[in-house]
């Protein structure tokens, strides 16, 4: 029985739990083994493809979806994959390959980048989603609509 009759809608506060997995079955995100996350939905707090698959869902069940790339985080674009030269890094910044460097935007913003290898005079940084390009398994228990 759903809570009331509600069902989700595209600007929904919601209380529930959830998790993305590739389909061999390696989890990218869980909230199921802690407090479930509570989220506004359209506010981008969770990717708009995801947040479609919500639309309309009941509270009280649980939900799994099966995404193609191009439904979940998008195909990987090799044209964000870039070779910047050590001298163009900031000096202070941290450099260890396959770990995600934070870059400051000049409108204030931030946008990570994936090391992917580290040469003495350049690093190979992918700005792709780590997920773009899989497809991907989308679990999730609404718990409540408000």
């Amino acid at each position: 029985m759903t809570e009331t009759g509600k069902t989700v809608h595209s600007d929904s506060y919601l209380t529930l739990h959830y998790r993305i997995t590739t389909l061999d079955g390696e989890d990218f995100l869980s909230t199921f083994d802690m407090s479930p996350a509570t989220l506004q939905l359209g506010a981008g707090q969770l990717a708009d493809t995801l947040e479609s698959c919500l639309i309309g869902l009941p509270a009280g069940e649980r939900f799994v979806f099966q995404l193609e790339p191009e439904e979940a985080f998008g195909v990987h674009n090799p044209r964000l994959v870039e070779r910047i030269a050590r001298t163009a890094l900031p000096a202070d910044m941290e450099l260890k390959e396959n770990s995600v460097v934070e870059f400051g935007a000049p409108n204030g913003a931030s946008f990570a980048g994936f090391l992917r290898e580290l040469a003495p005079d350049s690093a190979l940084f992918d700005f792709n989603h780590p997920l773009a390009g899989k497809p991907i398994r989308f679990e999730v228990e609404i718990i409540g609509i408000m």
